[in-house]
């Protein structure tokens, strides 16, 4: 059986936590959503809200309190990382309830990510790759995933949506901090440096990837930054994005073979906020990188994988499409695909130097075991016929045995429903 009685903190910007809210309770749980700033009750309203206006260190036990009085059996959240959701998680864990966590999908695009108590460096999928051949070989082929389209557009309207919510009844909420900038005036001046910028790049790195899929094939190395305000990056031993381009830059200048290249690509989103040309200017002639170094943005990243003789990552997802496409990978930080015998495991300074390769029947096996965990079919942003991933979500929870405890009380150790 599903949850009884869900407690939703925090979700995606958007009306995602409502539809899910919605489906909750048509299998028959009892809904309390808890709403932190303007943003969150632009999207959610109803008799289920509660707002929450108190200082943040009053809030964990506050949690406790809501817990109790609503016997909650299972919380529900994006961003196991943010300050709200941090303090609750051993909590939660400490009085047996159970706590799902929302992400982007692992699998990029059409899908999501749900898992139990944490995801990305979080997350408890296993490591040993035996788990991954051993359940595949007795699953079914994996139904087709169905084409969500493209979910940057309704992405960008709900952000501005919530981030002008969350400005003009600030007021209301008088303690909230968010964990990004998302001033509207602020966010109106870099969005639109981003499109100068994005005009300008264009000129910048005319033939780059006509260079990237002739002359240069097989003979560069990838790297893909992520987001300067990114959480995943508090699942590695970096500070910032520009330490970890000093050490890839550092170790690469020193055993690197002299016909490899560097192809250092910024994040499409992050190019509103951060610009890395001087740091890498100033690192290549250090290092005597010139003319090694490529400071790439907008270009057609399944060509680049392709191409890629490998790809260095923090941790980000673009691992597991550069695995797709055959491109060995080596990962910095700790990411829930950084798998024996799927990844490489030694040195950042050995992969620059060994021609690596990708066990295919591994990653359709790792991705085949997340189609049947953790991963469903949908978007957080935009609603598409056929595709319903609230309904998915409840099914899931639906078909798992869950014992019934003495709800409500901080004692309670029976097992909740889990995907696995």
């Amino acid at each position: 059986m599903g949850p009884k009685s869900a407690l939703l903190l925090q979700g995606p910007v958007g009306p995602f936590f409502r539809r899910f809210a919605d489906e909750l309770q048509r299998h028959g749980a009892q809904v309390t959503k808890v709403n932190f700033n303007g943003g969150d009750a632009l999207f959610f309203r109803g008799p289920e809200v509660i707002s929450y206006r108190d200082p943040i260190d009053e809030w964990p036990a506050r949690f406790r309190a809501l817990v109790r009085e609503r016997r909650v059996d299972a919380v529900f959240l994006v961003g196991d990382c943010r300050a709200i959701h941090k303090p609750i998680i051993p909590i939660a864990h400490e009085m047996g309830i159970a706590v799902w966590v929302f992400e982007e999908g692992y699998l990029r695009p059409d899908h999501i990510t749900l898992e139990r108590d944490g995801v990305n460096g979080n997350s408890s999928m296993p490591k040993d790759p035996d788990t991954y051949r051993e359940e595949a070989a007795n699953m079914g082929p994996a139904p087709k995933a169905e084409r969500v389209g493209d979910t940057f557009v309704p992405f960008a309207i709900q952000s501005v949506l919530y981030a002008c919510a969350h400005s003009v009844s600030a007021w209301r909420y008088p303690h909230y901090q968010h964990h990004r900038d998302i001033r509207p005036l602020g966010q109106g001046i870099a969005w639109a440096r981003s499109a100068w910028r994005k005009k300008a790049y264009a000129v910048k790195e005319k033939g780059i990837l006509e260079r990237a899929t002739g002359m240069w094939s097989g003979n560069y190395f990838l790297v893909p930054l992520q987001l300067h305000c990114d959480f995943q990056i508090v699942h590695s031993d970096y500070e910032s994005i520009p330490a970890f381009i000093e050490e890839v830059l550092e170790t690469f200048a020193k055993h690197g073979p002299s016909d490899t290249r560097l192809l250092i690509k910024h994040h499409p989103l992050d190019r509103a906020y951060r610009d890395y040309t001087e740091l890498l200017r100033r690192h290549s002639e250090r290092l005597g990188l010139v003319g090694r170094v490529h400071y790439i943005h907008d270009q057609h990243l399944p060509t680049l994988l392709k191409h890629a003789r490998g790809v260095v990552t923090m941790n980000s997802t673009v691992g597991t499409s550069a695995l797709y496409h055959q491109a060995p990978v080596k990962v910095m930080g700790r990411a829930i695909y950084n798998v024996p015998e799927l990844t490489y495991q030694g040195s950042l300074s050995n992969f620059f130097c060994e021609i690596g390769s990708v066990d295919s029947e591994l990653f359709r096996d790792f991705n085949r075991w997340m189609r049947e965990h953790n991963q469903i079919n949908g978007s957080f942003y935009k609603v598409r016929d056929g595709i319903c991933p609230e309904r998915e979500i409840c099914k899931r929870l639906d078909s798992q045995e869950s014992t019934g405890g003495d709800e409500g009380n901080d004692e309670v150790d029976e097992s909740y429903p889990r995907l696995a």
